[in-house]
């Protein structure tokens, strides 16, 4: 199985995304309850831009369990992928489960973004703007964090 997978895993990297999935969807068949054949098949068909099909695939990813990092990147892919299908509440539901089991900053900058499209801006830049000063090393962006994380609270009150 893990020659095969890598296998297929080299297939997507050099853009023959139809070879990964099928590729891996053979394994699937073999191993059905394989979490980590589920979620490269959904990544795979997500960067067929097969956004529909890779949905259930991410869920069955997280139903048979993944670890850490590949957790990570299946709530993200997950959320991302509901997002992009204009499946907002679905989307902000899947990344707040995984915002809350990972804590990951890759998934709460989408999540700011299904925010928006769901209408909550304030909360969606006070999100992004934290984002910012948390990991930005630019000195210009540091020497501002405290005030920009300040007014992120709150962006339409004046003095």
């Amino acid at each position: 199985m893990e020659d095969a997978m890598k296998k297929a895993i080299e297939a997507r990297r050099s853009g023959n995304t139809g070879e990964s999935i099928r590729i891996l969807i053979e394994l699937i068949a073999q191993y059905p309850d394989s979490g980590i054949l589920h979620y490269q098949c959904a990544w795979s068909h997500d960067a067929s831009g097969l956004e529909e099909e890779a949905v259930e695939y991410y869920e069955k990813a997280l139903k048979y369990g993944l670890d850490e990092e590949e957790s990570i990147g299946a709530y993200t892919g997950l959320g991302s992928t509901y997002r992009a299908l204009g499946k907002y509440e679905k989307s902000k539901e899947v990344l707040e489960e995984g915002i809350e089991r990972h804590g990951d900053r890759a998934m709460t900058v989408f999540y700011s973004m299904t925010l928006y499209n769901l209408g909550e801006s304030k909360k969606a830049m006070e999100l992004l703007l934290g984002q910012l000063c948390d990991t930005s090393s630019d000195e210009s962006i540091q020497s501002y964090a405290t005030p920009i994380k300040y007014y992120s609270l709150d962006l339409d009150r004046t003095w």
